[in-house]
């Protein structure tokens, strides 16, 4: 039987804007995503069956219809028409609920293994379009990289990543519901927390790492922090063991840290790890997601 395995791999955010509440409900963005090299392993095995059957080493995600995995295998299946069963294994490392895409990669991974197992040819752009059909950020962790995200996200324009950049990334054992947050924005109310994105991206391409750290904002903080107190906490322990800069990602909880090398960003996560346990350090990657 067929099989193929990928890398998984979780993203941050470098800023994040939100613009505007759109009549849908849905949120018009503005945000500077980056993968990082922290993943989850997907492999897929062919089945003799048609099941779809979702094995994992993490409890604390869905094993049925209702994971995101499972979406996007169905969804290739039945775009196809390929009524074959797979086996789907998802050895998780990358945090569950923490604003890291851990789903949507998962999702992405399976799209992208599905087109090579089954031979379907798609080209990126086609991958991307199936991806925002079951999650926004979808799209992102199969371009993979980094990019400039618009509309509810789904709208990418790549930019040049950045190299070797060292981080420390720290989720307290809490987690946040993306929607809740967004729900309780007060837009009025962030006005003056806005990041100024096309200079940080000017930042980015630049490789201007300290002007970059020093304005890196996420207005969806005025909303987690004020509810969880640990997210300002763990903000202010990165600074004092020496980070560049420090927000939160995507609407939380996880916050990272961008440190000048390897040895302080060691550092600040020997002690870090102490008091939460997941705790990480990691580089930027910069390439598309196309690897093993």
């Amino acid at each position: 039987m067929k099989r193929i395995q990928l890398k998984a791999r979780a993203k941050i955010n470098l800023s994040l804007d939100v613009l505007r509440r759109r009549p849908d409900g849905y949120h018009e963005v503005e945000m500077i995503m980056h993968q990082i090299d922290l993943f989850d392993r997907v492999q897929i095995n062919e089945r003799e069956d048609n099941k779809i059957v979702i094995n994992t080493n993490c409890g604390y995600i869905p094993k049925d219809s209702d994971n995101i995995a499972y979406k996007a295998a169905s969804l290739i299946g039945n775009t196809f028409n390929i009524n074959k069963g797979l086996d789907i294994h998802i050895e998780k490392k990358i945090p569950v609920a923490a604003g890291l895409a851990g789903g949507s990669s998962n999702a992405a991974a399976v799209i992208i293994g599905l087109n090579r197992l089954w031979n379907l040819k798609l080209t990126v752009k086609e991958q991307m379009e199936l991806g925002v059909k079951i999650g926004a950020d979808v799209p992102f962790c199969i371009a993979g990289g980094a990019a400039l995200a618009e509309g509810i996200g789904e709208r990418l324009t790549p930019i040049k990543g950045l190299k070797n950049l060292w981080l420390v990334i720290s989720k307290p054992s809490i987690s946040v519901s993306t929607a809740d947050v967004y729900k309780s924005l007060s837009l009025p109310n962030i006005q003056d927390k806005r990041p100024d994105t096309q200079m940080l991206l000017r930042a980015v391409e630049c490789g201007d790492i300290n002007l970059l750290a020093s304005n890196m904002k996420n207005v969806l903080e005025t909303v987690t922090e004020e509810k969880y107190p640990v997210i300002t906490k763990i903000k202010r322990k990165m600074m004092e063991y020496n980070a560049l800069g420090s927000i939160m990602t995507g609407s939380g909880p996880t916050v990272f840290g961008i440190f000048k090398n390897y040895h302080r960003a060691k550092s600040a996560y020997e002690h870090l790890s102490l008091l939460y346990k997941q705790t990480y350090i990691v580089q930027s990657f910069h390439r598309r997601n196309d690897d093993e």
